[in-house]
């Protein structure tokens, strides 16, 4: 269950004392996903007993619990968040086109899953949310058309959404982070991000490839299975590790770079794993120890800058217990906290476009059929966030 959170406007009055319900589409990458979130609106609630037994035993309570009459929080909660990964062969990434091709076949069977296990039928959704950007060109427009044909075959208003923003959003409901600093980490985007005037500002990010993208490329090099993820398999066979190889290490002010790490790594690691000087496992602990260590500086530096003690990490690579542990101790030592979740909602899912699509929907964010294309490239601070001071 998420539970209402802090750092957030108070809801408008009026048609938000009803129980919504929204419906997520997420499929900007390998993952299409289907969520629903419930809203459940602010209930008052009266501390005391209940039944006075006379006239006078009433008064005397009327009396004794005046000002015990307390304000519960509203909430969302994740009724259903199915989703379905297409996985490619050993040694190969995942294609647009066959991802496009996955997602389409899935959706329909993902949505129905979404409802049935929810317990809601169509009439019931309050707005289908759905990822604009930024991802893949051809598995984004595959599900902006289901979401689409959904939003008009049902009635409900369509409501896009940023894929960071959703990220940083469900990150916040589950672990109740008001106004962290954001590591945001995944396959196609590396930011730090602080929330300031309305946006998301992005601090530093990645000047070439993303992280997870590295570390993708890295386990197509060893012939890692992509099953269940290729950033997993580096992991389990990193704590195997023995030797430590000094790699790139490339921090420019509050931006990294990781192209030039995987090019030693390809021409340099790769000739000593075959002359046996390094193992596989050497190489996966290496390359996490010194990615690892360029994400922890630059995010310690936006929490200088920013005057904020605590750490929200997001996105896939996020649920790396080693990168959470070393994030562990670096806010330790600055007197904070890190925020991490698992897989279920660091991963790409259709609940957290769910959750953002209904914090946009309910501060009255109105989009026309013409505000539903999908764009690559749509950056974190583009998105006006209306649900904060």
């Amino acid at each position: 269950m998420l539970q209402g959170i802090d750092g957030n406007l108070s809801l408008p009055t009026g048609s938000l004392a009803i129980t919504q319900y929204f419906l997520g589409i997420e499929g900007s990458a390998n993952k299409v996903g289907v969520g629903i979130i419930r809203y459940q609106p602010k209930m008052k609630r009266r501390n005391g007993p209940e039944s006075p037994t006379n006239d006078e035993q009433n008064e005397k309570e009327e009396k004794d619990d005046e000002g015990e009459e307390e304000e519960e929080e509203e909430e969302y909660v994740i009724l259903s968040n199915p989703r379905k990964t297409y996985i490619p062969p050993p040694g190969h990434g995942f294609l647009p086109r066959d991802t496009a091709w996955h997602h389409q076949k899935h959706v329909v069977a993902l949505v129905r899953h979404a409802l049935t296990e929810a317990g809601l039928s169509e009439s019931q959704i309050t707005c289908i949310c759905f990822t604009k950007g930024p991802g893949m060109g051809g598995p984004l427009r595959s599900c902006a058309v289901a979401a689409r044909t959904l939003a008009q075959l049902w009635g409900k208003p369509l409501v896009p959404v940023n894929h960071c923003v959703a990220h940083v959003e469900m990150g916040r409901v589950a672990t109740k982070a008001a106004d962290p600093v954001v590591l945001y980490v995944s396959g196609g985007n590396t930011q730090v991000i602080a929330y300031s005037m309305r946006r998301y500002r992005i601090f530093g990010e990645t000047i070439d490839m993303a992280v997870g993208n590295c570390l993708d490329r890295f386990a197509r090099l060893l012939n890692l299975s992509n099953d269940p993820s290729p950033g997993y398999n580096i992991e389990q066979l990193a704590k195997q590790g023995k030797e430590y190889v000094a790699l790139p290490y490339v921090v420019k002010g509050m931006d990294v770079s990781f192209a030039g790490l995987l090019s030693f790594i390809e021409k340099e690691g790769l000739a000593q794993l075959r002359t046996g000087a390094l193992t596989a496992a050497d190489l996966c602990f290496s390359l996490q120890e010194t990615i690892f260590a360029m994400l922890v500086e630059i995010t310690e530096r936006a929490m200088a800058h920013c005057g904020q003690r605590q750490v929200l990490i997001v996105g896939g690579v996020g649920c790396n217990k080693r990168l959470q542990e070393m994030m562990e101790g670096m806010a330790k030592e600055r007197g904070g906290s890190v925020c991490a979740m698992d897989h279920r909602y660091c991963i790409d899912n259709g609940g957290m476009i769910a959750q953002a699509g209904a914090f946009a929907h309910q501060y009255g964010a109105m989009y026309t059929l013409a505000d539903t294309a999908c764009t690559q490239r749509f950056r974190t601070d583009a998105v006006e966030v209306l649900w904060r001071p």
